[in-house]
């Protein structure tokens, strides 16, 4: 390991501000001062090796956690972790949580009145192989108000988290569905600088749906470079 592999990525313009007006909670969130960049230390460097993280069967299959199938629509989110130059980042650890079908997440927080899946826990982990590529089976989350103005509907998404050999790796992304309506009216997809917006949306994927069972989306994540994925820490 080296310093660059801790490297931050650089602002610019494919990245949501800290402060962005149309979502309220930034306003109370964001730095008021310019941010003290902390150097890594041996601690960053030296530290427990996610690599060596080991997960379970059916981590990455979210419809399998449970006593039963949860309820909605099946689907399969795949696609590869990339670097700038287009190369497989291999071994990343791939994150996601979500809400269920009904738009409810498995929190004491969510107090949306939606039913609760007792069988969707909505979190799974997943290791990127040798080419960068990840795999998940889910189910098609659904929109949910979140009172930040009138009428405030959070368009359906996934959230990804991804890691490479350390926690001081970590970047955080949301992923969207192709050409969804409410997208136009949510302020965090809109944070994004436009010519980014497109990066966070997956592409349906016919090749790899599997006929009488599940649709299937594919999303590759760029982790900088001028085609990077959005991240919401960068």
């Amino acid at each position: 390991m080296n310093e660059e592999t801790y490297r931050r990525p650089a602002p610019g313009r494919d990245h949501p501000s800290n402060d962005s007006p149309g979502y309220k909670s930034t306003a109370r969130r964001a730095p008021s001062r310019p941010a003290v960049m902390l150097p890594h230390s041996l601690s960053e460097v030296t530290g427990p090796s996610l690599r060596a993280t080991r997960l379970d069967s059916a981590e990455n299959d979210l419809t399998r956690q449970r006593m039963a199938e949860p309820l909605g629509e099946r689907i399969i989110v795949q696609g590869r972790v990339l670097d700038q130059d287009g190369k497989p980042v291999p071994e990343a650890l791939v994150e996601i949580w979500q809400c269920n079908a009904a738009g409810r997440y498995h929190h004491p927080g969510d107090q949306h009145d939606a039913p609760l899946d007792p069988n969707f826990f909505g979190g799974g982990r997943a290791r990127a192989d040798a080419e960068g590529n990840y795999k998940f089976i889910t189910i098609k989350p659904g929109a949910y108000p979140w009172k930040n103005h009138h009428n405030a509907w959070r368009p359906a998404h996934i959230h990804f988290s991804l890691f490479g050999p350390a926690f001081a790796t970590r970047l955080i992304t949301q992923m969207y569905f192709p050409n969804d309506p409410l997208l136009a009216y949510d302020p965090i997809y809109n944070s994004v600088p436009e010519g980014a917006r497109a990066r966070m949306q997956a592409a349906f994927d016919m090749d790899s749906t599997q006929p009488e069972w599940a649709l299937a989306y594919r999303f590759d994540i760029v982790l900088r470079g001028r085609d990077a994925t959005p991240m919401e820490n960068a």
